[in-house]
């Protein structure tokens, strides 16, 4: 018969047995979690880099095909860069069987998106009246003139205040304070900086996908739920960077009536005439504009096309560039600027990601 002191020992021994393999448990389970985090790190630096390569990649693949597309005479939206299905002037060479969406390319691929700036209005290089106008299209309600002269004052190197405008000692009297920058716009995003102009104003009808940043918050601009949705934003309007004419053949309905003396019977005279028999941009039967001189068709006088010639163009030369990377299960999104000068100089402006 066994004592109980036997009996005590042996329970002891099977006690410590148990917590001595839960403990080794525990440690092989942490070691094991800490081999699949490592594993998973090296396997997202290696597709780090791939995706970058993808990325450069794409953006080389919208280099090429915007030098290949100087063969037309202009640039519209119904050629390759653009999406459209080509133009008569490139599909005969070698952007014929080019396309932009599922490159595959390594153990990935990639889709490219391209879109020239010249399709709307250079910011930086706007007047009162132009920057009256956007805003008319914005709100026709609104007095703009507050507004105006606060982005002059943002642009322009002084600090003298136009009519209803703002210089520093007022964003100075916010929370958290901040200077005019008195320099020209570098991200069209500054203009939520200006006094005035909230997400409704400068993002428009997708401005609910766009809420106020934190920054924002904390200097009062939130959308209360009565706002009103504009149709169009400035966002959709201007743009930091372009040569400063305006694209005939790729600015929108709402964009073209920025151009001085073009009301909406004209713009959609314009949007009409480019865009061929079935009326749609972007197709195969589109009929774009070879000069700005072919506006007297839209029903202008020779005076106003000749007037109008200054702020028009049929060509693109600054393109911003959205490349979709995918290898697997990773995913980024790259974009570039880029400025094309020459079929042999497209130059890369700037490159990141998110």
């Amino acid at each position: 018969m066994r004592t109980a002191a036997q009996q005590n020992q042996t329970g002891i021994a099977l006690i410590i047995v148990m917590i001595s393999i839960t403990v080794l448990s525990i440690l092989a389970a942490g070691f094991a979690y800490s081999m699949k985090v490592e594993t998973k790190l090296a396997m997202n630096a290696n597709s780090e880099t791939e995706l970058t390569w993808l990325g450069l990649s794409g953006v080389e693949l919208a280099r090429y095909v915007l030098a290949q597309s100087l063969k037309c005479p202009y640039d519209s939206l119904n050629q390759k860069w653009a999406g459209g299905p080509g133009s008569d002037c490139e599909t005969n060479g070698s952007l014929g069987g080019i396309a932009l969406e599922n490159r595959e390319l390594g153990n990935g691929k990639f889709s490219v998106k391209i879109t020239d700036l010249e399709r709307k209005v250079n910011i930086n290089g706007a007047d009162e009246a132009i920057l009256r106008r956007g805003l008319g299209l914005v709100d026709p309600e609104t007095d703009s003139s507050p507004i105006v002269g606060s982005i002059l004052d943002w642009i322009d190197a002084d600090n003298n205040i136009h009519i209803g405008g703002t210089e520093s000692d007022y964003y100075q009297s916010l929370d958290p304070p901040y200077y005019a920058k008195n320099k020209p716009i570098d991200d069209l995003s500054e203009l939520l900086l200006v006094r005035g102009i909230t997400p409704d104003i400068y993002w428009g009808g997708v401005s609910t996908n766009h809420p106020p940043a934190a920054f924002q918050n904390r200097l009062g601009v939130v959308r209360p739920a009565s706002a009103v949705a504009y149709a169009v934003g400035l966002a959709d309007l201007f743009t930091p960077i372009s040569s400063g004419r305006l694209n005939i053949n790729t600015a929108s309905f709402m964009t073209l009536q920025m151009i001085p003396s073009v009301d909406e019977n004209i713009a959609s005279e314009i949007i009409r005439l480019r865009s061929g028999p079935d009326g749609a941009d972007g197709t195969e039967d589109d009929t774009p504009f070879h000069n700005a001189g072919e506006l007297v068709n839209a029903g202008l006088s020779r005076q106003v096309v000749q007037q109008l010639s200054r702020f028009c163009d049929v060509r693109s030369r600054t393109f911003e560039v959205e490349v979709d990377a995918e290898m697997g299960s990773y995913k980024r999104q790259f974009f570039a600027i880029l400025g094309r000068n020459s079929n042999r100089d497209v130059q890369v402006l700037s490159f990141y990601w998110k």
